[in-house]
C-alpha cells in the first residue's frame, strides 16, 4: 500500500470548513443508542478541530434507507449525544446537500460543529455519484476521512469526493490501518488469532491469508460447528453452513502445509433453546435436539494456553451467544484473559468486528486491548489483503 496523504499537525485550520467523514452507523433500539463505541471514537478528532478553530461539518450514514427519507434513521438524535461528549453545541442540518445545506455550513463559526442528515437518504451516495460528491465537496475547504469502517465501500462520500476537494486520511484511520497491517506484516511472534462468526464462507479469504502468518488459529462460535460436524460429531440443531465440506478440507490441509495449529472446541455448552439452562457436554456427547451456544471449560483452558503462548493476538468473533448471560462465559473469559495479558505487557492485542467490540464493552475490557477496531467488513477485507476503495482514494503515488 502506498503512503496515505495525512494532514500536518501544524496545518492552520482556523476559519477553514472541514468536511469530516465519520461513521455514525450505530445500533439503536427504541430511539436509543445501544453501543456508543463509534461515537466515542470520533470525539478526539472533533475536539482537536474545535481547538484549531476549524468549522467542522460532520457527514455520515446510518442503516439502509435505500435512498429514501426514513425518520427512524435520522442522525438528528446523535447530535445531542455528541454535544454531551464534546461539551459543545452541535448544529444539525436536515439537508445534506444543495442550497439549504450550503446555507447552513455558511452559518457556523470557527470552532463550531454542524452535523448533516443521513447521506443514504440520497440514492446517489451508494452509487458513488460524481454530481453528489461535487455537491458535498463544495460544502468545505478540505475533507478528512475518519471512517475506516466505511472505507471498503465505493461511495460518494468516501471515494468520489476526494477528486473534488483537498483530501486527507485522518489520524485515527491511519492508526487503524497500521494496527491491522502490523498483524500480518511485522507482528511480534508467536502470532495467534481467535476467529468466530456465523458463516465460514464469509471469512475464507481472511483465514487463507492468516494461515500463512499465524502460529495458531482458534475457531469458535457458529463457525466451529462446521469443523465439529466435519470431524464426524453430531451437532444437533446447531447453526452451521451447508455445502462447505471442500472448504473445510482445504483449510485443514492449508494449516498442515503452513505448520499452523488449528484449535476447535473439545467441549461445548448446549441447550434445547437459548432460554434454557446450559449443559456442559463433550463434543462426542451432543444429542439431536441440542443447540451449541457456547464453548466449554476444557476449550476455555486450551484457549488460555494459546493466549499465554502469544506475543500478538487477533480476536474477531465471540465464542457464543454472549448477549445471553447463560452463554456468555466463553466470550467473557477470552476477553478477560486477553485484557489481563495485555495489561501485563506480555501481549499486543487487536480486536475487531461489531459483535466482538460489543462483547468486549459488555465485559468491561475495552481499556486493556492494544487496539480495538469498530469496523466490520473493512477490518476483514484489509486482513484478507484486499485494497479498500476509500483508502486507495487517499494514497499518494510516489
Amino acid at each position: 500500500m502506498s503512503k496515505l496523504k495525512a494532514l500536518n499537525e501544524n496545518f492552520n485550520l482556523s476559519d477553514k470548513k472541514v468536511i469530516l467523514r465519520v461513521d455514525l452507523n450505530v445500533p439503536m433500539q427504541e430511539g436509543k443508542v445501544t453501543d456508543k463505541s463509534r461515537i466515542n471514537k470520533i470525539v478526539p478528532i472533533i475536539k482537536s478541530l474545535i481547538n484549531k478553530k476549524a468549522k467542522i461539518i460532520l457527514i455520515s450514514h446510518m442503516g439502509r434507507p435505500k435512498g429514501k427519507i426514513d425518520k427512524k434513521l435520522s442522525l438528528k438524535p446523535l447530535s445531542f449525544i455528541l454535544e454531551k461528549l464534546i461539551k459543545s453545541k452541535v448544529h444539525f442540518s436536515e439537508k445534506n446537500s444543495g442550497p439549504i445545506a450550503k446555507e447552513n455550513t455558511n452559518k457556523i463559526n470557527n470552532g463550531e460543529v454542524l452535523l448533516l442528515e443521513n447521506l443514504r437518504f440520497n440514492k446517489e451516495e451508494e452509487l458513488n455519484s460524481v454530481a453528489f460528491a461535487k455537491e458535498l465537496s463544495e460544502l468545505g475547504d478540505i475533507y478528512i476521512n475518519e471512517a475506516f469502517s466505511c472505507s471498503h465501500r465505493a461511495h460518494a462520500s468516501v471515494c468520489e469526493i476526494t477528486k473534488h476537494v483537498d483530501s486527507y486520511a485522518g489520524k485515527s484511520l491511519i492508526e487503524e490501518i497500521n494496527a491491522i497491517k502490523m498483524l500480518t506484516n511485522s507482528a511480534k511472534k508467536p502470532v495467534v488469532c481467535i476467529i468466530g462468526g456465523s458463516k465460514i464462507s464469509t471469512k475464507i479469504g481472511v483465514l487463507t491469508n492468516l494461515i500463512k502468518k499465524m502460529e495458531t488459529i482458534v475457531i469458535v462460535g457458529a463457525m466451529a460447528n462446521n469443523f465439529i460436524k466435519h470431524k464426524g460429531y453430531n451437532i444437533g440443531n446447531s447453526l452451521y453452513e451447508k455445502g462447505q465440506e471442500n472448504l473445510l478440507k482445504n483449510i485443514i490441509e492449508q494449516c498442515k502445509v503452513n505448520n499452523c495449529n488449528l484449535v476447535i472446541p473439545e467441549d461445548v455448552v448446549v441447550a434445547k433453546n437459548n432460554k434454557d439452562k446450559g449443559q456442559l457436554k463433550n463434543v462426542s456427547k451432543i444429542e439431536d435436539k441440542d443447540l451449541i451456544l457456547d464453548i466449554g471449560e476444557k476449550t476455555i483452558n486450551e484457549i488460555y494456553k494459546v493466549i499465554d503462548s502469544a506475543k500478538t493476538i487477533l480476536w474477531n468473533g465471540p465464542a457464543g451467544l454472549f448477549e445471553t448471560k447463560e452463554f456468555s462465559i466463553g466470550s467473557n473469559k477470552i476477553a478477560q484473559k486477553i485484557n489481563e495479558n495485555t495489561k501485563n505487557k506480555s501481549l499486543i492485542s487487536i480486536a475487531g468486528g461489531g459483535d466482538t467490540v460489543a462483547a468486549i464493552n459488555k465485559f468491561g475490557c475495552s481499556d486493556g486491548f492494544t487496539y480495538i477496531s469498530t469496523a466490520g467488513g473493512a477490518f476483514l477485507e484489509l486482513l484478507e489483503g484486499k485494497n479498500l476503495p476509500g483508502i486507495k482514494a487517499l494514497e499518494i503515488n510516489e
